[in-house]
């Protein structure tokens, strides 16, 4: 079973944190399911940015995001080429080290 290890966060998880993952599980998921309150503006439907993720190992072993994604993508705050959206970035077999940025465009902080 892959692991999802997220790097140390400020507010969300400031110690960090590894959790075991089911392939075909979003990060997004993965992370509410085990406690890490990530921005989810638009509930996972792929329409605003403040689920961007750093995935800083195992990047390559996601499925290609598509043209909705990359496109929302652009408008993310601290974009960088291993950027995804946690609720489009499904774990595959790998195991990944992700980092949720400090930042999103978010306005207001809505807090699920």
């Amino acid at each position: 079973m892959p692991q999802i290890i997220f790097l140390p966060h400020e507010d969300l998880c400031p110690e960090g944190k590894v959790i075991d993952v089911e392939p075909g599980v979003t990060v997004c998921d993965a992370a509410l399911a085990n406690g890490i309150e990530i921005e989810h503006a638009c509930e996972k439907s792929c329409a605003c940015t403040t689920c961007h993720v750093l995935i800083r190992e195992g990047f390559d072993s996601l499925d290609d995001s598509d043209e909705l994604e990359d496109d929302m993508l652009d408008k993310a705050w601290g974009l960088e080429p291993d950027s995804r959206l946690s609720c489009q970035a499904c774990v595959g077999d790998a195991d990944l080290v992700v980092e949720i940025p400090r930042y999103t465009i978010n306005q207001v902080s809505e807090r699920h």
